[in-house]
């Protein structure tokens, strides 16, 4: 399988996008990388990813929804695999409208599975395409944030961010030591 890979710069550090087919099949935090591999490997087996600038225009919308648009990320065509459950339960998430949230239980209940929320909140921790899929809006039964696999931090800031509250003190969360936030790498070390 042959993907395209870009780099988009954010202020939550840098973003890996995957695309092939018209279709979103990636999107992580370069500094979990290694899981982005294991995501896209574990679906399509060996996978080579070939630097591309701003693959089916995915880039373009990502930067634009980072930049305060957001409903710039509706719509993109995603690849995500999965279980069938996985899947519903990743349609129910896209279903949460930007500065709203959803608790497990009421995606659980959503999906005539109310005693399921521990399953819907595996499912949400395995999604492999961040953003586009929202996994960032469902949040723990009393509204507390829980469960964001790139970090609680990040979690925040985008739930401020599509509050319209950009949070100035999260210049880079989880960044890498020694890595300024410009710094690109190519698309062979993925």
């Amino acid at each position: 399988m042959e993907l395209w890979l870009d780099e988009v710069e954010s202020p939550m550090g840098i973003l890996l996008l995957a695309a092939g087919g018209g279709a979103l099949h990636g999107l992580d935090f370069a500094d979990c990388a290694p899981r982005f591999r294991r995501s896209l490997e574990a679906r399509y087996g060996a996978v080579a990813l070939r630097a591309a600038a701003d693959p089916c225009d995915f880039s373009s919308r990502l930067k634009a929804y980072l930049g305060g648009d957001h409903g710039a990320l509706a719509g993109i065509p995603v690849e995500p695999g999965g279980t069938a459950f996985q899947r519903r339960v990743w349609a129910e998430v896209q279903r949460i409208p930007p500065g709203a949230t959803r608790t497990y239980g009421d995606i659980a209940a959503s999906l005539g599975k109310p005693s399921a929320s521990r399953a819907v909140g595996l499912a949400n921790g395995r999604n492999p395409v961040c953003l586009v899929i929202p996994c960032h809006r469902v949040v723990g039964s009393g509204g507390e944030l829980t469960g964001y696999s790139a970090g609680l931090e990040r979690k925040r800031w985008l739930l401020a961010h599509e509050a319209g509250a950009r949070s100035g003190s999260l210049e880079r969360p989880g960044g890498a030591p020694g890595q300024a936030q410009g710094e690109r790498r190519g698309a062979e070390r993925w």
